[in-house]
């Protein structure tokens, strides 16, 4: 099993959305809107092209994630940050790892780029084992109603977020 991860191309765009819709089909917290959101993220400026990543199983496209920028918002300051929204793997080929190393090869571009956290509404147990918490530590808020334990953050350099604080304003892609 053959595994590459790589950057997204413009001709990959169709069978990454595909590949989204198929990934969240049978998610109940979903709009199953995902991949318009991806192809409204890449026409914004918040999209950064490094970022927006498809898996590779034998030569054939199986998985995608897209990091996009956002902002954390207080009365005095903003703090520019990541959104990790969405990753996808077609289901047949989950629980082969293929998220997982999307996930960590996202992480590790943005961190390369000089990004220093990145922001995740998603499972609580599934995200923390690439070093997400609970954004609340850093007195980090959603902008809407979610699970406290399902919104999350990752310092991608130490101490990055010890003194950034308010309320995550996603881009009105996301809207």
């Amino acid at each position: 099993m053959n595994i590459i991860i790589r950057q997204e191309t413009e001709k990959d765009y169709k069978i990454s959305e595909y590949i989204i819709e198929k990934a969240f089909e049978d998610v109940e917290y979903s709009d199953h809107k995902e991949q318009f959101l991806v192809e409204r993220l890449r026409k914004s400026d918040v999209f950064v092209p490094e970022l927006s990543l498809v898996a590779e199983l034998d030569g054939e496209i199986v998985g995608h994630i897209m990091l996009t920028k956002l902002l954390i918002k207080n009365d005095e300051e903003e703090y520019e940050s990541l959104a990790l929204a969405p990753v996808s793997v077609l289901p047949q080929h989950r629980n082969k790892s293929i998220g997982s190393k999307l996930i960590i090869e996202s992480l590790r571009i943005a961190k390369e780029l000089q990004f220093k956290s990145v922001i995740v509404l998603g499972h609580d147990e599934y995200y923390p084992r690439f070093g997400f918490k609970p954004a609340g530590i850093w007195d980090i808020k959603p902008p809407f109603d979610v699970p406290k334990e399902s919104f999350m953050a990752l310092e991608l350099e130490s101490g990055s977020l010890v003194n950034v604080s308010g309320i995550v304003v996603y881009p009105k892609e996301f809207l």
